[in-house]
């Protein structure tokens, strides 16, 4: 069957002399392989296209009982050059990529994950928000996609002490099972404003002393709790300089 859809690349591995195999987020069939003959010749019609996080519109040649694809045509969605030339997105695109291609399953439709992993990398390219600051809000919206998502609690205030139950996903004022996480005013606050709502205020939370990344590695243990088989992202040796360098 050939099939026409958007698609995001998640990974590359080198085939043979010339060509790749490609891990692709398909709009159409989720998360499959495919075969990009030829893509790595100087005069590929696929040159500069096959890389990581790319936002594509491909054909390829679809057969359930196969296990690896074959890719016929490829061009742009739209192009987001800003990741590729700023040092500071393309690390923080690659973890988040990687971390969204763990959570989807080989063939796993999910059209709502999809659309917000394209949104996602269409604003992180936009956005003149610190990258780092995203990838908590990240976390939290993709544990609602995946259906884990987080609960708030306690809404009345923020100078109470607040914890991060792994086991319920509650946030909340009491610490209420064996693996909960003491939360900073600061990191609270993140969870509430990403909970309750979609507003921009979130990134102006001035985080101190390693509180980002220790709300992110929080959100970490979260996912590895009620996702089996997440391991930790090869790409965040990157990412987490970043997160040392800047806040």
């Amino acid at each position: 069957m050939i099939t026409h859809t958007e698609a995001i690349i998640f990974r590359t591995v080198d085939y043979q002399e010339s060509s790749k195999i490609v891990t692709m987020f398909t709009r159409e069939h989720g998360k499959i392989a495919l075969i990009v003959r030829s893509a790595k010749k100087p005069k590929s019609k696929f040159s500069g296209l096959i890389e990581v996080g790319n936002l594509l519109d491909v054909v390829y040649y679809y057969k359930g009982s196969r296990s690896v694809q074959l890719l016929s045509e490829a061009s742009y969605i739209e192009k987001t050059m800003n990741v590729r030339t700023d040092f500071e997105k393309m690390a923080t695109m690659t973890s988040a990529v990687e971390l969204i291609s763990q959570l989807v399953h080989e063939n796993e439709v999910n059209k709502p994950l999809f659309d917000f992993t394209k949104k996602m990398l269409l604003w992180l390219d936009e956005t003149s928000i610190h990258p780092s600051l995203l990838f908590p809000y990240l976390q939290i919206r993709l544990a609602t996609l995946v259906g884990i998502g987080l609960q708030l609690e306690d809404t009345s205030s923020s100078e109470k002490t607040n914890y991060l139950n792994l086991e319920s996903g509650l946030v909340s004022t009491e610490s209420v099972s064996p693996h909960a996480y003491k939360l900073t005013e600061h990191q609270y606050q993140f969870m509430a404003i990403a909970l309750q709502s979609k507003s921009s205020v979130l990134f102006d939370i001035p985080f101190q002393n390693g509180e980002l990344k220790a709300l992110i590695e929080h959100l970490d243990r979260y996912l590895k709790y009620h996702v089996e088989g997440l391991k930790d992202r090869t790409s965040d040796a990157i990412f987490e300089h970043i997160l040392q360098e800047s806040l």
